[in-house]
């Protein structure tokens, strides 16, 4: 810890925003200068001392600040980085990192000619069950399937967060980036083409927008993964939250608690157990050791989360962490999600 405490400017505060806003509020490292949103929004009791702004270039010009963090719809990240970064601060950016790749790695270069740090919110890197699942994972050896998905069954205030969302991204690029993440830290293959396939079930979207997508990704290993999102009132909760990994040694799966709801915010990275099945047989033909549960009961909350987040985007600029590897994983990730929110609108497969 520093004497001198980060100066931070949060801007969207729309559900991401807040949590990380607390985050930041709650940090001994950081001392928030200022909030920014578009309309002047409800904030909890923690964040109602805090100065709001309008308007983005006005408040960066007007605080100065060390760290931007944000938190806006995806079409604005790469413009709002940019000027960040052009300023003098380093960036905290919610996935996806932009909405073109063109435009993520222009945040890239941005960050490397101005000696700027720039992490995105792949919150699921700061999980402890979540690494787990992919060291598990990398000891079984490649190549491997990967079988992801995260259906909400989303209304009221849930739904509107979504159909906001959705007004320029779609659901596998908005939550796919996630998960994408994870099977390219399990395979370091490189992927090679993507298949997608959509449906818009929902109505008062924009034109060529869909609420359900689906897409397959090859690697070149053999490594195929398989993506699922839908979100909405009309989906099922059946089968909502799927994780598993299969190689030819075994498989890990995420194994949620019964009752768990799509629509709630931490039933989506609370992993509750980890089971590793061994693949292995024994001269009868039958499994030659027994599976193994991982109890990962007491993992942090959403809000626990975004703390361990904000405490890596303070220890990654004091401590003056290489992120060149995270910046690059951000854009291959976005780069591969895109891909198939292009095979959707095109029908055809995407070779990368």
């Amino acid at each position: 810890m520093t004497d001198k405490k980060l100066k931070v400017l949060v801007v969207g505060l729309g559900q991401m925003g807040r949590s990380h806003a607390i985050a930041y509020h709650t940090h001994p490292g950081f001392d928030i200068v200022g909030l920014v949103n578009r309309s002047t929004p409800t904030l909890p009791a923690e964040l109602t001392g805090y100065p709001i702004r309008n308007d983005y270039a006005a408040a960066l010009a007007e605080f100065k600040p060390d760290v931007v963090a944000i938190a806006t719809h995806t079409n604005t990240h790469a413009d709002y980085a940019v000027a960040a970064l052009e300023a003098g601060a380093h960036v905290f950016v919610e996935k996806p990192l932009a909405a073109t790749v063109a435009d993520a790695q222009r945040v890239v270069d941005t960050a490397m000619a101005n000696d700027r740090k720039v992490v995105i919110g792949y919150i699921l890197r700061h999980h402890p069950s979540w690494t787990k699942l992919i060291e598990e994972s990398r000891n079984l050896g490649g190549p491997y399937v990967f079988r992801m998905n995260l259906n909400q069954q989303s209304s009221g205030p849930a739904w509107d967060i979504h159909r906001s969302i959705m007004q320029t991204t779609s659901p596998i690029v908005d939550c796919g980036v996630h998960y994408v993440d994870v099977m390219c830290q399990i395979t370091d293959a490189k992927p090679v083409e993507v298949r997608g396939m959509g449906v818009n079930l929902a109505k008062g979207l924009p034109q060529g927008m869909y609420n359900y997508g689906h897409f397959q990704v090859l690697f070149d290993d053999g490594s195929v993964g398989w993506y699922e999102a839908g979100w909405g009132p009309m989906m099922s909760e059946t089968a909502f939250f799927v994780k598993d990994v299969i190689s030819p040694n075994g498989s890990v799966s995420i194994v949620m608690d019964q009752g768990a709801a799509s629509a709630d915010i931490n039933a989506h990275t609370q992993t509750s157990r980890i089971l590793v099945h061994h693949g292995a047989l024994d001269a009868n033909n039958k499994p030659a050791r027994p599976d193994d549960w991982l109890d990962m009961h007491g993992e942090p909350d959403h809000q626990g989360l975004c703390d361990r987040e904000q405490d890596f985007v303070y220890r990654a600029i004091t401590e003056n962490y290489d992120l060149t590897r995270h910046m690059n994983d951000a854009v291959t990730s976005l780069h591969i999600c895109l891909a198939a929110d292009e095979s959707v609108r095109t029908g055809l497969a995407v070779k990368l």
